[in-house]
């Protein structure tokens, strides 16, 4: 399978406000994104993947001049590989509120002249679909060939799949849920009040004090890292392993294996990752529940669906266990709809829609070599 090589970024401006759901309204807002293979004649071969909570529009290829800079998703992605784009023309955007180049927190209001901040307007999964609709217009693509997500980019697959089932032939959405639980949220809050308790947040207006919080962006991504991790695999990678063979002389010392990659992998995300920006994300997975506008019925909620339907899941997924897909495809099979469904016996948590599992990437490479043969 070929590399895609070096990729570039591109940029779109709207002038045009974008509704929120929240009532309010972004204004003059920048999106960036990237395109991966070539747009057909009729424009009938575009796959737009969404991203999940720490990703950005850059999906697969690498950056010239960066080391480790392949795209999060570049083992999926490219010729030859399960998604290929030899046959299909991928798109990455990256949402609004994120801070990875598009208009967010750190970015300057236009109206007020300051930077956002903690001002920065609440943001939906729906909101970013929309804002997704608006650069595919811009692209002159009226219809997708599919849409591809995992985790809280499969929340976003399956809200196009609501709210534009017209403009899509193919939802394809891994290891996500059609709504957060309680214990989920209840995870998104101990994160968000390490952030906000820590002393350099100031509000969520800590750009102007030269500071960052990092502090509470280290914790945040310890909690998140724990609930990625399936318990099989912390203990084979660390088990009760200890840094050292003899006991420490105070109880702050880092003493497990463990610990120390906990540490590692915040002190990392603390480096590139904005605090307003995860406040923002995790409050756009909790919110996310279409079911809610339906009575809780999630069978309604997909009466409107048009589209054919690849769900899978992992079993050692707790986070988004594998039941809750299968709710989602009771739902699809109670209208009717075309659905395929793999419950992937894999051991790695969460994390495994980002892994290279043998099984996993054979189930998309046949269901994207099926949708490509509808087009040549």
């Amino acid at each position: 399978m070929a590399s895609l090589g070096h990729v570039l970024p591109q940029t779109l401006h709207f002038a045009d406000p974008l509704p929120l759901r929240s009532g309010a309204q972004l204004r003059d807002y920048t999106l960036v994104y990237e395109t991966y293979g070539r747009l057909n004649a009729d424009k009938s071969n575009a796959v737009l993947v969404c991203h999940a909570l720490n990703a950005s529009h850059h999906v697969a290829g690498t950056y010239e001049g960066q080391d480790k800079s392949e795209g999060w998703w570049d083992n999926l992605i490219g010729p030859g590989k399960p998604l290929d784009t030899d046959r299909f023309f991928v798109i990455g955007i990256n949402n609004p509120g994120s801070c990875f180049g598009s208009t967010g927190p750190m970015h300057q209001n236009a109206e007020t002249g300051r930077v956002y901040g903690a001002d920065f307007p609440v943001v939906t999964v729906q909101d970013w679909v929309d804002a997704q609709a608006r650069v595919l217009d811009h692209l002159g693509i009226a219809q997708l060939a599919g849409v591809l997500g995992g985790s809280l980019g499969g929340m976003q697959a399956l809200d196009w799949s609501l709210r534009y089932p017209e403009r899509m032939r193919h939802c394809i959405a891994i290891a996500t849920a059609p709504s957060l639980s309680a214990q989920n949220i209840a995870f998104n809050e101990v994160a968000r009040r390490a952030i906000i308790t820590d002393p350099d947040f100031h509000g969520g207006h800590f750009y102007q004090h030269g500071v960052v919080p990092k502090r509470g962006l280290r914790v945040a991504r310890m909690i998140g890292h724990i609930t990625y991790l399936s318990d099989d695999v912390m203990e084979e990678k660390f088990g009760r392993q200890m840094r050292a063979a003899e006991l420490g002389y105070t109880t702050q010392d880092i003493e497990f294996q463990i610990e120390s990659y906990l540490r590692y992998q915040g002190d990392k995300f603390s480096e590139y990752f904005d605090a307003n920006t995860y406040l923002l994300i995790t409050r756009a997975l909790d919110y996310f529940d279409p079911a809610s506008e339906h009575g809780g019925d999630l069978s309604r909620t997909f009466a409107s669906a048009r589209c054919k339907y690849l769900l899978a899941s992992f079993t050692t997924d707790w986070r988004f266990s594998p039941a809750r897909s299968r709710e989602i495809v009771k739902a699809l099979l109670d209208n009717k709809r075309d659905v395929s469904y793999a419950e992937i016996a894999a051991p790695h948590g969460h994390d495994a829609f980002l892994l290279d599992d043998p099984r996993y990437h054979g189930v998309l490479k046949a269901y994207f070599a099926r949708m490509a043969g509808e087009f040549q």
